[in-house]
């Protein structure tokens, strides 16, 4: 679905970039992870994938498409949807269902084929109920997801949430990352940005980004058991992992493959 051939950018007047020599691949239908502490190139990398930056040095190639060639921008823009971190920033309209639709009536799509698609895309949210609503009168985390349902409606094959929770309370990322999930489950190719660690537990692959490369890459077993690495690049353990880990130094006999609660509830149930 993505390639990136040795992919540096860098920013005017900037002396380092900001994305250094990637190469990358995401298959279709993976949900993938990228943490990387603030200023690593997380964000410059997700605006690579659907051309809203361009590569210094390098190729990114969308479906087979490179960025660089304008005539593949529209294209490439209707399969790499985006999902950013301020809800309140990506909402135009004054009622849901105008706002699902705002994307679809830019790509010209039938108003026969909008409306199906309006009802489809806040049924995956799980916004059916709020079609009637002003989106300022939401939640964060309701927002979140009608902006989730707008890029929905334009039907891409890739969604990058980039740092789509951080600007929620606990609930409101709980809503977004159930809706992620769901999406995922209909294969939906997902990249997820964050820096909360517990979200990525639930990816098919994390990658860890340091000083504009990928440093790191693997299952989340894998990644989260290269405890020293993890720590020279100066990212944190889920909660859960942290427990888990400090247990197994105080002379619990866990398992090593503990990522979730449910999990450690069970061996600790196992265990005692």
């Amino acid at each position: 679905m993505i390639r990136l051939e040795n992919v540096t950018f860098t920013y005017m007047d900037d002396d380092f970039p900001a994305v250094d020599d990637v190469t990358l691949h995401i298959e279709e239908g993976s949900f993938v992870v990228l943490i990387g502490h603030n200023g690593s190139g997380k964000s410059t990398l997700a605006r690579l994938l659907n051309a809203l930056l361009i590569p210094t040095h390098g190729d990114v190639w969308v479906d087979n498409m490179n960025t660089k060639e304008e005539d593949n921008i529209w294209e490439i823009r209707k399969k790499v949807g985006m999902v950013f971190q301020n809800p309140d920033n990506q909402l135009v309209s004054t009622v849901v269902e105008e706002e699902v639709a705002f994307g679809p009536e830019n790509l010209g799509v039938e108003p026969e084929q909008i409306e199906e698609r309006i009802t489809k895309s806040l049924e995956q949210v799980g916004m059916s109920s709020y079609r009637k609503h002003p989106p300022h009168m939401l939640s964060g985390g309701q927002k979140q997801r009608i902006a989730i349902a707008g890029v929905l409606a334009m039907e891409p094959r890739m969604i990058v949430f980039d740092e789509s929770t951080a600007m929620l309370d606990p609930q409101g990322r709980k809503e977004v990352l159930e809706t992620i999930k769901a999406l995922k489950k209909k294969d939906m190719t997902i990249l997820l940005i964050t820096h909360f660690m517990e979200e990525a537990v639930f990816a098919d692959r994390v990658l860890v980004m340091d000083d504009g490369k990928i440093v790191m890459d693997g299952s989340p077993k894998e990644i989260f058991s290269r405890t020293e690495e993890l720590h020279s690049y100066q990212m944190e353990f889920p909660e859960v992992i942290d427990l888990a880990n400090t247990l197994r130094s105080a002379g619990m006999n866990l398992t090593t493959d503990i990522l979730e609660r449910d999990q450690l509830v069970t061996e600790l149930c196992r265990l005692l």
